[in-house]
């Protein structure tokens, strides 16, 4: 029996399905069949191009979404695709007259479509802009908790803290389960010196939430000062068994992956003081210090007066990279309904979140945290020295600082 014939339609559907499945090679095969025979079929160059977009083939992404564009100038969903690319290239207004090409055409109400706009600038450090894009977003939909987490993400990194702690807490009221907001709060709260409230939100959170080491290690010492836990207490068993498992779902690839992403312009890695983004927000959470060599002696002062001396021991990290969004296509001389593909968010386990598997970011981490100070270093960089003077103190109550074994789970 002959395979049936199969329209555009057919071939943009089954591609779909492969994409939400992560099958990208099976996708762009698919699509480049379905090109064959309809060559001029606009949602097929858009499946295509969000495809290459997701394999992290930047350069057939932009030929597939100026293929689309060329087709149909006011396509939504390529004019967003195509902004993305042109950011990975760094042609930034290019990107953004895309995006306004958008707003332009009418869909300022699209609410999946602002934010993955928001995002996409965010990922590229264009923040006043994507924070734009995000109080678009808002403005349209009052009762999207995503949104209002979006907002309070770049407003943090803005420096907007006052703004940052309104949206996260109105992200809260409208979804209580919010993870990745309640973690990011948390750890701002925590930052602030409010422990009791950082304790009372990281209580809220279950260990499946957490991508991340950083808010799990304030959790288990908050409960142990707190609740004067010994470590071995049945209540942080889960904890420590999902610290087990981001330390464990390492790759050396995604660690220098994560190292090139955190450089800046001018070569240097971005501050690592800064609380990482959770979820599909995520960028630069691994490698954001100043490098050392692996000989580097380093010297870490405890809180009982003990101090040790030595390298680091390397290890690998892990690091997650949100892939686009690849949306429903639009009906024949309609506006596209809301999208029914749901955000993905790969993570070497899907992000969200990266963990930084090294006993090296377990130790400053640390320090940053409170537990310790570093006080001195040979063949280092000078900003490895201390901490940061603005970082919070322990809470009061007496904590059991972390021993060595603690650096074989951390993963941060």
């Amino acid at each position: 029996m002959s395979e049936p014939f199969l329209s555009s339609d057919d071939y943009d559907e089954r591609a779909h399905q492969l994409y939400n499945d992560g099958q990208y090679d099976h996708v762009i095969e698919t699509l480049r069949e379905g090109l064959g025979l309809y060559p001029h079929a606009v949602e097929l160059h858009v499946g295509m191009g969000y495809a290459r977009l997701a394999r992290e083939e930047y350069l057939w992404a932009r030929r597939a979404f100026e293929e689309a564009v060329g087709l149909d100038p006011e396509h939504e969903d390529a004019l967003a695709g195509l902004g993305e690319v042109l950011l990975k290239f760094g042609e930034r207004a290019g990107a953004v007259a895309c995006f306004e090409r958008i707003l332009a055409l009418g869909f300022r109400d699209d609410h999946d479509l602002m934010l993955q706009v928001g995002r996409a600038l965010f990922r590229e450090a264009a923040l006043d802009q994507a924070r734009r894009f995000f109080e678009v977003a808002i403005t349209g939909h009052p009762d999207s908790a995503e949104a209002a987490a979006c907002v309070g993400y770049a407003a943090h990194r803005l420096t907007d803290e006052g703004g940052a702690l309104y949206w996260l807490r109105r992200a809260l009221e409208l979804d209580a389960g919010h993870a990745e907001a309640r973690i990011y709060l948390a750890n701002l709260l925590y930052d602030r010196g409010e422990y009791e409230a950082a304790l009372f939100h990281l209580e809220r959170t279950q260990p499946a939430d957490h991508f991340d080491g950083l808010a799990i290690w304030r959790l288990v010492e908050l409960k142990k000062s707190v609740y004067r836990l010994p470590d071995d207490d049945p209540e942080l068993v889960p904890w420590h068994h999902r610290l087990d498992e981001l330390a464990g779902d390492a790759a050396p690839e995604d660690l220098l992956l994560a190292e090139i992403e955190a450089m800046g312009p001018d070569g240097q890695l971005r501050d690592p003081r800064q609380l990482e983004l959770f979820g599909t927000l995520l960028t630069e959470l691994q490698g954001m210090k100043a490098r050392s060599g692996p000989g580097d002696v380093h010297r870490v002062s405890m809180p009982g007066g003990a101090t040790y001396v030595g390298t680091w021991t390397p290890q690998s990290g892990r690091a997650a990279r949100s892939s686009s969004t690849w949306r429903r296509p639009r009906t024949a001389g309609a506006r596209r309904p809301a999208s029914r593909f749901p955000r993905r968010t790969r993570r070497a386990s899907s992000g969200g979140a990266r963990t930084r598997g090294c006993y090296e970011s377990c130790i400053k981490r640390n320090g940053w945290g409170g537990w310790w100070r570093m006080v001195e270093v040979w063949g280092g960089c000078p900003a490895d020295v201390t901490t940061s003077p603005n970082l919070p103190q322990p809470p009061p109550t007496s904590r059991t600082p972390p021993t060595s074994s603690v650096s074989c789970r951390v993963s941060v």
